[in-house]
């Protein structure tokens, strides 16, 4: 999900913003998880989705 909302590219998709309300709540869904648990996952593994995706499987 892009941060600057005037971009419509690739650029961030690949990463979770946790400072955009919009964001975590998009993630939050597509992940089935609450807030603290996505947000201590960026915290481990950082904000790339892909590590996010892998690290919440395995939890």
């Amino acid at each position: 999900m892009a941060d600057d909302k005037t971009k419509r590219d690739y650029r961030d998709r690949s990463r979770i913003n946790t400072s955009e309300a919009y964001e975590m709540e998009y993630w939050k869904k597509k992940f089935d998880v609450s807030g603290q648990q996505l947000a201590g996952a960026v915290r481990a593994v950082g904000s790339s989705v892909k590590k996010v995706a892998e690290y919440l499987k395995n939890k």
